[in-house]
């Protein structure tokens, strides 16, 4: 059976209403008048679908938002194929886009070091970088850092040495001493110091965290 076709002038006579009440109208009659004019527009198309427009339907479609650009970042060696806009960070990307929350939004001045991961081998603050800039780059995060199940021994070395306390800049710390095993870093507390010193722990665990770091170089040298 067809549905029934709705009243015409359904909505012309709450309009009619509305306008023969204008004298009189107060703001609780006016308020209830409205409030039945937009359920009544509201239900009409749930009531009978054949009277709801083409249009609407097609208004309704999700569409990609103006502005956004097809991205593709390698991150831990998957592609992530992303819809964004070109000013987006490298960080708020992982971080909003890929619900990658290890690298964390510290100073987002490039400052503090918590935001830090590796790109193609290499730290960098990625609070800094556009996202748009490194694809099909070779971009590691913390949550990459381990393989197959076991810690890296960056990781290993920090649980051991107890290197954090509230633990915000710890995956920072973390991804700048795995990438200060490969760099051209003098031996020496002093040099371990100046060469982490991107990074800044609010809790002040640095003599732990400078154990760690050491105690790692010793065992890859």
């Amino acid at each position: 059976m067809a549905p029934e076709t709705p009243p015409k002038n359904l909505l012309r006579k709450i309009t009619t209403k509305i306008e023969q009440q204008t004298g009189r109208i107060t703001r609780r009659g006016f308020l209830g008048d409205l409030a039945g004019a937009g359920l009544t527009a509201t239900t009409i198309p749930l009531l009978y679908p054949e009277a709801t427009p083409a249009e609407t339907v097609r208004a309704a479609e999700p569409a990609k938002a103006e502005g956004t650009v097809p991205v593709t970042l390698k991150v831990n060696g998957k592609p992530m194929q992303l819809q964004i806009e070109p000013r987006v960070t490298l960080l708020d990307a992982l971080r909003e886009n890929l619900g990658l929350f290890g690298s964390k939004k510290g100073c987002d001045h490039g400052q503090c070091g918590a935001c830090t991961v590796h790109v193609n081998g290499r730290r960098i603050n990625s609070c800094l970088a556009f996202a748009i800039m490194h694809q099909d780059d070779e971009i590691t995060t913390i949550e990459g850092l381990a393989k197959d199940g076991r810690l890296h021994p960056v990781q290993t070395a920090f649980l051991e040495h107890d290197a954090f306390q509230c633990g915000y800049c710890t995956p920072g710390q973390i991804m700048s001493a795995t990438a200060l095993l490969s760099e051209p870093c003098e031996q020496g507390d002093d040099a371990i110091r100046e060469c982490m010193s991107g990074n800044i722990c609010r809790c002040g665990a640095y003599e732990n965290i400078l154990a760690a770091v050491r105690s790692v170089r010793k065992r890859v040298s």
